[in-house]
């Protein structure tokens, strides 16, 4: 089963890759490493969520917000190398939570897009992370995530 059907499988879709808002690219490949653009949680054009965690963002929806990050951030791997099957190894996964003073769980909301990369990919999907707390992020988005993947 490839990455996608596995994604597809938990009841969620890999979304088109957002177009960039700025000079910059969603993704590049570098000799056999994909280094993704930092991601935000927007579907279909609308970020989901907006504002600190958990103070205008509750935990729970700032781990579905991780997903829809995640997610976006596969989309433009995708992209950039055809399918995910290419993918040998999720290398490197930094997220960083908008967080409101006092909040140290993120690690936690990092998590629920961890899980989705451990479920597409197996073994392969096991990574090294930084979880980080901001000060702000773009549009106000509670969470973005940058990734780096090994290809083959």
């Amino acid at each position: 089963m490839t990455p996608e059907q596995k994604i597809a499988e938990l009841g969620l879709t890999l979304p088109e890759p957002a177009q960039p808002v700025g000079a910059y690219i969603p993704a590049v490949a570098s000799s056999n490493l994909i280094f993704t653009s930092g991601q935000i949680p927007v579907r279909e054009g609308t970020l989901i969520a907006s504002g600190k965690v958990p103070t205008e963002v509750s935990a729970d929806v700032a781990k579905t917000a991780a997903v829809q990050a995640v997610l976006n951030a596969l989309a433009a791997v995708k992209q950039t190398i055809g399918e995910l099957s290419r993918v040998t190894r999720v290398v490197r996964m930094n997220m960083f939570v908008n967080s409101a003073p006092g909040f140290s769980d993120q690690a936690k909301i990092a998590n629920a897009a961890s899980e989705l990369l451990l479920a597409a990919f197996g073994d392969a999907g096991r990574h090294t992370r930084c979880a980080l707390g901001a000060a702000e992020l773009p549009l106000s988005a509670p969470v973005e995530l940058d990734l780096i993947v090994e290809v083959q």
